[in-house]
């Protein structure tokens, strides 16, 4: 799933850490965003902007606002500084910048994300989650998207998703729990043949003790995720709140409020009690495999 062009953009997580900090020093100073607007000589959106973590902090803004915070402890200035380092690092080092010329920005936020996310629950409607694609898969989607023309940009983004399944695999594995339609099974993606690989390969993908498929079966009815798909990233650091991807006919938009997040937690618990236990699904996913082979 590529993330479209939004007027929104996901936050890292360092940021957020940082604009978390960089709120409760502004209020521990009596400012509004207004003040401290006006002390950076910018706007209010900016400042929200910041403290959201929706944007890199550049070091000289930082030095302003700590200095309009009147912080004088040089510790926490130094950790600051040095979280707003690592922060716009993560963003300038990461090996999707090498694809640029093929990512929009908010997937390459994405893919930033998924980078530092410890968990992902996710819940698709038509689609193999894109952490679990073949390659033959990947192409099929690729170009029915009709979003890249030339063969190398194709191939490109190939790769990229390729790179993304690496996580899967590490040393620190991501733990990935996915709850698929039975339409996911059915549709017929690149034909037969690419379909009876990619059901094998989540066959397999279920073997990895980090990895949870569940079929959410026809036979259920109506439910509460049918109306699309989502993913929901959670991170390891202490008090990191969860962030929501959702996609949707105009384009992708990404949560972060606590109680829009609280709710697409409960769309996925809601969904996985639904679904087929992991081994029921394990043998839905091998009996419609068969049934894709030529």
């Amino acid at each position: 799933m590529q993330p479209k062009s939004t007027t929104t953009s996901p936050s890292t997580v360092l940021g957020r850490q940082l604009g978390d900090e960089l709120r409760r020093l502004r209020e521990a100073a009596a400012l509004t965003t207004a003040q401290a607007a006006d002390a950076l000589d910018c706007t209010k959106g900016k400042i929200s902007r910041i403290e959201n973590g929706r944007v890199a902090v550049r070091l000289p803004d930082l030095t302003a606002m700590l200095l309009a915070y009147e912080v004088s402890d040089d510790e926490v200035r130094e950790r600051l500084t040095s979280l707003a380092r690592k922060a716009n690092r993560r963003r300038r080092e990461g090996w999707w910048n090498q694809y640029g010329d093929v990512l929009a920005d908010t997937y390459r936020d994405y893919i930033v994300l998924e980078a530092m996310a410890e968990s992902i629950r996710t819940f698709q409607a038509q689609l193999v989650p894109g952490l679990l694609q073949t390659p033959e898969y990947i192409r099929a989607v690729t170009v029915a998207s009709r979003q890249w023309q030339s063969a190398d940009e194709i191939e490109k983004f190939v790769q990229v998703r390729l790179a993304r399944q690496e996580r899967l695999l590490s040393d620190d594995p991501l733990q990935l729990w996915a709850v698929v339609s039975e339409a996911v099974l059915l549709q017929q993606v690149g034909g037969p043949n690419v379909m009876n690989a990619q059901l094998t390969h989540l066959l397999a993908s279920s073997e990895l003790p980090n990895v949870t498929i569940q079929v959410l079966p026809f036979s259920r009815g109506a439910h509460a995720s049918m109306f699309g798909p989502y993913v929901v990233l959670g991170f390891p650091e202490d008090g990191a709140l969860d962030v929501v991807l959702v996609d949707n006919p105009s384009g992708s938009m990404w949560m972060e409020r606590e109680a829009d997040v609280s709710r697409y937690q409960d769309l996925f618990i809601a969904a996985r009690t639904a679904a087929l236990s992991p081994t029921e699904s394990h043998a839905a996913i091998h009996r419609r495999a068969k049934e894709h082979r030529t």
